[in-house]
């Protein structure tokens, strides 16, 4: 699962960073695209803080807790063995990174760059990004998987894994039953 972790982190990291470099080169800050009208619009802004620009004026402390994450991630990726666990650690892993490197890189400057955020959804209030989208959507998933009982080894709460050597041939002969 390892393997299927890092793929998930390494396709949102390099679609998220891929077209935030494309809305910086090619856009204008607070330019607004339309995609379908009013209803999907790229609208080129920057961020400071987290979501909706919450705790704006704690930018460095933002970018210790996405680190922390990423060390977590990839610390506990060891014990996954769950397809849905490698996807949604994977999803986590890459958007942390994706908002991680802007605040690293970007103005105003290492650690409190700002995140450029471009996607604007009607009735929605925030702007947001690939990394947004990978993060909340590992919230969903953590959700589903948590109410299905879906442990990290892939084996369900409730349901004993199988013993080693098989069904009913398995079981051990009842006390007693060879004593004739």
């Amino acid at each position: 699962m390892l393997i299927l972790l890092a793929l998930v982190a390494v396709v949102v990291y390099g679609l998220d960073q891929l077209v935030k470099a494309w809305v910086v080169a090619e856009m204008e800050l607070y330019e607004t695209i339309p995609l379908l009208g009013e209803v999907l619009q790229l609208h080129y802004v920057t961020n400071p803080g987290a979501a909706f620009s919450l705790a704006s004026g704690f930018t460095w402390i933002l970018s210790a807790i996405a680190l922390g994450v990423v060390a977590f991630v990839v610390w506990f990726s060891r014990r996954i063995r769950s397809i849905g666990w490698g996807v949604m650690f994977g999803l986590v892993l890459g958007g942390a990174l994706g908002n991680l490197t802007d605040r690293l890189t970007r103005p105003p400057g290492f650690p409190e760059g700002h995140v450029v955020d471009y996607i604007q959804v009607i009735y929605f209030p925030a702007i947001f990004n690939i990394a947004d989208i990978a993060i909340v959507s590992s919230m969903g998933l953590f959700i589903l998987l948590t109410i299905r009982g879906v442990r990290l080894d892939g084996t369900r709460l409730g349901r004993d894994p199988e013993p080693a050597g098989g069904g009913a041939a398995a079981e051990a002969p009842e006390p007693g039953a060879d004593e004739r």
